[in-house]
């Protein structure tokens, strides 16, 4: 319960933010398409900073079990969101910006602070095997989503930042190699923009609609129905079954597929929006399904929690 409590308070902090970039654009400070800037700053400054501060840790064999293991769990929940969502797609004629809302969620820009605020610093390393399968999926398949452009250029993807990170992170980790500590304060200063950079946008691209776009679209509370109540609820009893099964592999299994689980049932990935921009792809249409589910999660992640740790 204690856990359930803390997230509320920490999404809500995160929605007030959403609020001050809103503020922002309707006191005529910034113009909502400023928000692309931020967003570029976002994907590939504050987000690699943040990826490579989280495998500062020091090497330790439960830890290599631990990462192993939520790699699984991240590879198994985004089989499943894959899956379902191309089935549904199908059904219900899913645009590019509604299948990547429910299959992407915001596993680094909403879950590495909360992980830090709610659990604990040494934790968020766990965060990072979600991260790293959906940043190779998003800049592969989300890609090919929101740019209309088929096939994909390997060198690109692989010499992708975020992806540089990751890669570079499990090598100081499985290494032993310690940036020096101005390097170090240095990327966790700038990884903790993180969460507000990504709600200011949000809040940005809101303050730029009509209440209407926002409230009276119908389509997107479908999205957000799958996006934070149906696969949420699925992903709990299946991973909650796996917590089951690897039972006795290492000591933190139930708090590491709490994580997974956290990482999976987010509010749509920021990096949606901000990709959405890029390619010109209804950005506006990605932040209102953002805004309505990042409403829902105050209540949907919490309840989630609290089942799971029941």
């Amino acid at each position: 319960m204690e856990i359930s409590i803390l997230l509320f308070w920490q999404i809500l902090s995160m929605f007030l933010m959403l609020l001050m970039g809103f503020a922002l654009v309707k006191a005529g400070l910034l113009k909502a398409g400023d928000s692309r800037v931020i967003s570029v700053l976002l994907l590939y400054l504050a987000l690699p900073c943040a990826i490579l501060d989280s495998f500062q840790v020091e090497l330790d064999g439960s830890i290599l079990k631990g990462l192993l293991l939520a790699l699984a769990g991240a590879v198994f929940c985004h089989g499943v969101l894959l899956l379902g969502t191309g089935l549904l797609g199908k059904v219900l004629h899913f645009t590019p910006v509604e299948k990547a809302s429910v299959i992407y969620s915001n596993s680094s820009n909403l879950i590495i602070p909360i992980i830090t605020a709610v659990l604990g610093p040494e934790w968020v390393v766990y965060s990072t095997a979600y991260v790293g399968v959906q940043l190779l999926l998003l800049w592969t398949h989300g890609k090919m989503l929101l740019s209309g452009q088929k096939g994909t250029d390997l060198r690109k993807i692989l010499t992708n930042i975020n992806l540089l990170a990751v890669f570079a992170g499990i090598f100081l980790f499985l290494t032993g190699l310690r940036l020096p500590e101005v390097v170090s304060d240095t990327l966790h200063s700038v990884g903790a923009m993180v969460a507000p950079a990504s709600m200011f946008i949000a809040g940005m691209l809101i303050a730029g609609m009509r209440p209407e776009q926002i409230f009276k679209n119908p389509r997107a509370y479908l999205i957000v129905f799958f996006r934070m109540l149906c696969f949420p609820a699925v992903l709990l009893v299946l991973l909650g079954l796996l917590k089951t099964a690897a039972a006795g592999s290492t000591a933190d299994v139930q708090t590491i597929f709490l994580i997974t689980l956290l990482a999976a049932i987010t509010p749509p990935a920021s990096s949606v929006i901000q990709m959405s921009q890029v390619y010109g792809c209804d950005s506006e249409y990605a932040g209102v399904i953002n805004v309505l589910s990042t409403l829902v999660c105050i209540i949907t992640m919490p309840a989630a929690v609290f089942l799971y740790l029941m």
